[in-house]
């Protein structure tokens, strides 16, 4: 028989269903979905549902049944076991038969013996002796091991979360180098690794639970800025108890069909966990012009601190009209902190903002109105904002691998992650910001292995939509479980939907970067969308003779690009 255990998960600290330590079962409920009713009813009474309707085997009323009965199940065996009181949250997944089940946890090696004491009713619900069934399991974990209690970090210095679906990096890494403008000794965590005061000391993704308790570690460090992923949430926790200022970018599809996340509406759960965390005393910054990122408000205890490019959003009006939020926008090109009761408050010009490319660059518009919100929020002064603001460029100094801007020659090349559709388009939308009149944009698109069908080809179809040259540069280090040829055929099929037929492919990313550079003609804009190889890149365009661009240089391209359009 197969086990109703499908997996059993230790968060180690806030997550998607409490805002503490808790354990994550998914169950396969196939033999309680299945019973004949009045087995069913017979297995309701036994854990105190006396008055349950379980309805027919198999139907929706079952499936309702089925996760009431389930949560009452793990409080029936908990009770027996020695503990009163247990808050325990169910939910349903896109698997009829599976569910998933979460409860807070104090004790490392009693609580997961519940967990899987629950999953042996579940397979002992065909014996005759349903009693005996729940009371052997109670008995279990009784007997087990309370084991040590959670150790989530209690921060000790101020904590910036940072969550979303596109920017993240950029935001957190515009936030430290405000910090360290301002004299901090700043602490880090993002996908790339640990930083301290500026310094890569443990390379690696750390945007889960252990990159905020390795920045903490630091005796030194004086604020904390933590990237927070979605598969971090997930599949271990947040590693903090809570966090000063929260900012949340944008939720956007991807990574969807993941770990029971199938819609966009149950992402924005996943990332609202960060704001939910937020002190009350602290500041919750949020994107106005994203409604699910907006709705957050109603959830966080914290101060909403908004931003969006539009001054006169609505969203910002019924945050000033409050009186306790604040909000940054941009007025007259210039980003502008708004709080209830004054004039609009300049910060700094759009064009003396290296990242937003003199304002074209619409996410990056976006990533600095977030980043300047929470470094004020956190206490940073103003002076100290405008110079880091100012001072923050696009190349591998700064933002590696992010909206990167060089020159080969009279060839421009960006290079950005660029990993879902919103990222994609972000992407060609600087690139055609840098375009002389008449160039072409050649763009070399890749994708990793863990994305859905429709994504990869959702992606070469924009790709082959909005560039004038398409070439696929594979990503050898993240197929995952796919082929190369199998992710080439769902790119291809994408580009076919809007005609282009005609595309090289190469392995690698440094291969199909040269081979686009080597095709350019004096003035084309060349995109590599670069996760695999960065360094390979930056080393081959540093050997053709290729230069990062300089904010300076940045402005000229944009102005030529505008004035000549």
């Amino acid at each position: 028989m197969t086990s109703s255990l499908v997996e059993l998960r230790v968060l180690e600290g806030p997550n998607l269903y409490f805002p503490r330590a808790a354990i994550k079962l998914t169950l396969d409920v196939s033999t309680l979905a299945a019973a004949e009713t009045e087995r069913a009813k017979r297995f309701a009474t036994r854990i105190g549902l006396r008055s349950s309707r379980p309805g027919a085997p198999e139907t929706g009323f079952r499936q309702r049944f089925t996760t009431r009965a389930v949560a009452r199940l793990v409080r029936a065996v908990a009770k027996e076991a020695g503990t009163a009181r247990l808050a325990v949250r169910v939910r349903s997944t896109n698997d009829p038969h599976q569910i998933i089940v979460a409860f807070p946890w104090a004790h490392r090696d009693r609580a997961p013996a519940l967990g899987r004491a629950v999953a042996e009713v579940l397979d002992g619900l065909p014996s005759p002796d349903l009693e005996e069934v729940v009371s052997a399991a109670a008995e279990k974990v009784a007997e087990a091991t309370l084991g040590d209690r959670p150790r989530t970090i209690r921060p000790k210095i101020p904590v910036v979360a940072v969550t979303g679906t596109n920017g993240k990096t950029t935001t957190s890494r515009m936030i430290a180098h405000i910090g360290r403008v301002d004299g901090r000794l700043v602490g880090w965590s993002n996908t790339d690794g640990i930083y301290i005061d500026g310094d890569l000391v443990e390379p690696g993704d750390y945007s889960g639970p252990s990159g905020a308790g390795r920045v903490l570690a630091h005796k030194q460090v004086q604020l904390a800025v933590t990237e927070t992923a979605r598969g971090g949430i997930l599949l271990k926790g947040i590693g903090v108890t809570r966090n000063d200022v929260s900012v949340v970018t944008n939720v956007t599809a991807d990574h969807l069909g993941l770990h029971g996340i199938d819609t966009v509406d149950q992402l924005a759960e996943v990332k609202g966990v960060v704001p939910w965390i937020t002190r009350p005393d602290g500041w919750a910054v949020l994107n106005a012009d994203d409604p699910r990122v907006f709705a957050m408000r109603a959830y966080t205890r914290a101060k909403p601190w908004v931003f969006s490019r539009d001054p006169d959003s609505p969203a910002l009006r019924e945050i000033l009209s409050a009186g306790s939020g604040r909000a940054t926008t941009v007025i007259d090109g210039w980003v502008c902190m708004l709080v209830p009761g004054h004039d609009p408050d300049p910060l700094i010009e759009l064009v003396d903002v290296p990242m937003t490319l003199a304002g074209l660059s619409r996410f990056n518009v976006e990533n600095t109105l977030a980043a300047a919100s929470a470094a004020l929020a956190i206490g940073i002064p103003r002076d100290s904002v405008v110079e880091g603001l100012r001072t923050f460029t696009p190349d591998a100094e700064h933002n590696p691998g992010r909206m990167n801007f060089f020159s080969v020659g009279d060839v421009s090349v960006v290079m950005d992650l660029a990993h879902n559709e919103a990222g994609l388009e972000a992407m060609l939308e600087i690139m055609n910001g840098v375009r002389r009149p008449g160039a072409r944009l050649l763009l070399a698109l890749g994708v990793v292995g863990d994305r859905t069908d429709e994504l990869i080809e959702k992606l070469g179809e924009i790709a082959a939509r909005d560039s004038d040259v398409l070439a696929i540069a594979h990503k050898a280090k993240y197929f995952r479980t796919r082929t190369m040829e199998e992710l080439d055929a769902l790119m291809r099929t994408g580009a076919e939907r809007v005609g282009v037929t005609e595309v090289e492919s190469h392995p690698t990313e440094v291969d199909g970067l040269a081979a686009l550079v080597a095709g350019a003609d004096p003035g084309d804009v060349v995109g590599i969308m670069c996760h695999a190889d960065r360094e390979g890149c930056y080393a081959w365009i540093a050997a053709h003779g290729g230069e990062p661009d300089t904010p300076d240089r940045l402005r000229e391209k944009v102005r030529t690009a505008h004035q000549d359009g």
